[in-house]
Parts: structure tokens; C-alpha cells; sequence
């Protein structure tokens, strides 16, 4: 996994930097991981470098999983949720309709470099295409996908708010903003 002392405080893309390492991934029979990020990397249409590229990816994987593990949420949706949710952004700014695009996207990646279950599947599909909204959700799995992303609001220079994140999200907001800004947390 991410050794955060390999992260540097002068360039928040570096963990972007560390994320395209994709030696850290490791595939499982179940989760074919690089085969998935490798997939993932080679169709995204926006700059890596950008606000929505690995860096980001790899910031909403570490708070989601972060984030689910205190919740007891599917781990693995969470993770898939990172690597997929901006996947298919046309632009950096205004494209309303890039969930719902990997929404499909995602979907159609069932069976190939995942397995999950139709229940799995459809938390999935919510929360990469309602990702977006604003919205706080009762299931702690699309909830703790949302926080994850929303952890990392600071690198477009916003802290996030509690009201739209989960209490355990919530005790992340600091170090969640230190990180996505470029400062590491003793």
C-alpha cells in the first residue's frame, strides 16, 4: 500500500505521482486491481495532473477506505468507487453528466476485472452517478464513498463541511484538508 513518507509536502501531485506506481498494486483472483487501473488510465480523456486525475484517485481511496473501516462498510466498493467515479470526466469543470457516464462504465467492467454481486453492484452505480449531488445517504457504504471524495475538497482550495459527511468522516476534516493541500499529518 501508500507508505505516506514517500508523499511530498511541496507537490500534493506527487501522491498522483506515487499512485501511477503501479507496482502497489496488488491483484487478488477476486480484484484484478492493476489490470483495472492500467484499464482506467489508458481511456481517461482529462490531464493525470488535473484536480480529478490519480492524485485525487488515490486521496479518496486512503480517506474512503479510512472512513469505511470505522463504518464497516464494503471495503471493496470503496475502492472501485475511487478508481471509477471521475473516470470518464470529459473536462476538469462543468460535465454534470460524468457519473452517470461511469456509472455504465463500471458496470460494464463487472466480470472483468471485478466480481461483485448484483447488491454491490448497485451501491456501486449510486455512488459514482449521485456522487456529485451533495446528498447525504443512510447506507454506510455509499456514504463512506461520498466521504472519501469529499475529504478531499481541499485540493480546489474548499474544506468540507460536516453536515454533508458522516461523524466519522467528520473527525477527518483537518488532516483530510492538511493532505489534500500538500501537508503531511504527524
Amino acid at each position: 500500500m501508500f507508505d505516506m513518507r514517500d508523499f511530498n509536502n511541496r507537490d500534493r501531485n506527487s501522491f498522483g505521482k506515487l499512485f501511477m506506481d503501479l507496482e502497489v498494486f496488488h491483484s487478488t483472483p477476486e480484484f484484478d486491481r492493476l489490470g483495472l487501473v492500467k484499464h482506467v488510465l489508458e481511456q481517461f480523456k482529462i490531464s493525470r495532473d488535473g484536480d480529478h486525475g490519480p492524485g485525487h484517485w488515490a486521496r479518496v481511496r486512503l480517506n474512503g477506505l479510512k472512513v469505511g473501516s470505522m463504518r464497516g462498510a464494503d471495503l471493496l466498493v470503496i475502492e472501485l468507487f475511487a478508481f471509477l467515479h471521475d473516470s470518464q470526466r470529459l473536462n476538469e469543470y462543468s460535465d454534470r453528466h460524468h457519473g452517470a457516464r461511469a456509472a455504465e462504465f463500471a458496470a460494464s467492467l463487472n466480470g472483468q476485472f471485478f466480481n461483485l454481486r448484483a447488491e454491490q453492484l448497485d451501491k456501486l452505480c449510486h455512488a459514482i452517478c449521485n456522487h456529485s449531488g451533495g446528498d447525504v445517504h443512510t447506507c454506510t457504504t455509499i456514504q463512506s464513498c461520498w466521504d472519501g471524495d469529499r475529504l478531499d475538497l481541499g485540493r480546489v482550495g474548499i474544506k468540507p463541511h460536516k453536515d454533508y459527511l458522516s461523524v466519522e468522516a467528520a473527525s477527518l476534516i483537518t488532516s483530510a484538508y492538511k493532505m489534500s493541500r500538500g501537508v503531511l499529518c504527524s
